[in-house]
């Protein structure tokens, strides 16, 4: 498989750690920060990826009531276990979330705060489903891919990419493995990946949603 049939599904993604790597590390203004992965991954989603991105949804009620579950998965623990994720298996130099999260200022900026949750719902959700369940699960089982056909299943494919999405999100492995889980899993049902994109979103919309009434600026990572 050529790398041009790949770089519709790895680009964005791609684009997205990137960014996400020199938040980190680069002292960016805020503004700078929030706005580069509209001018950056939007049209390599436009120019790139929409020949491959498909947004039709065909279990509205099912896919939003999973990407609830799953954000409930995600800030469980937390609740349930105050100073769970204190825990030498989370609180380690491995684990250490990619991003720089939100800074003091950008939290009481209206225009931040909204650039940042759009970022979370509308962006992350398709570049990061077009690489681990509409690439890499089909990947494993082939490396040409797209001959592989959406949703199928082998436990290498299903166990590796969840791992594999686990260590993506840091301290918060646990529940990412989870998630990714719960993700592979409907991506095999549904066959959709419009369906897994707007579970993705409705996750982190709740989350973002929760971040904002209750404080809990840790989980924007």
């Amino acid at each position: 498989m050529t790398l041009s049939a790949a770089l519709p599904y790895i680009a964005p993604f791609a684009a997205l750690l990137l960014l996400l790597s020199l938040g980190s590390f680069l002292p960016l203004p805020d503004l700078v920060v929030q706005l580069l992965p509209f001018i950056v991954i939007t049209p390599i989603l436009w120019l790139v990826s929409r020949p491959v991105i498909t947004l039709k949804v065909r279990y509205w009620g099912q896919t939003v009531l999973l990407g609830v579950a799953v954000f409930i998965i995600w800030v469980g623990p937390d609740i349930l276990f105050p100073g769970y994720r204190r825990n030498w298996l989370f609180d380690n130099p491995l684990t250490v979330p990619a991003g720089a999260g939100l800074s003091a200022a950008a939290r009481s900026s209206p225009v931040l705060l909204a650039l940042r949750i759009l970022r979370a719902v509308a962006i992350v959700p398709i570049a990061e489903e077009l690489f681990w369940r509409a690439c890499a699960m089909r990947w494993i089982v082939s490396p040409d891919f797209r001959k592989v056909p959406l949703g199928t299943y082998t436990a290498q494919s299903f166990w590796l990419v969840a791992v594999l999405f686990a260590a993506e999100h840091g301290r918060y492995w646990d529940v990412g493995l989870a998630a990714g889980m719960l993700y592979n899993w409907w991506m095999i049902r549904t066959k959709s990946l419009g369906d897994l994109i707007l579970a993705h979103a409705i996750t982190n919309g709740c989350l973002c949603a929760y971040v904002v009434m209750m404080g809990k600026w840790e989980y924007l990572l």
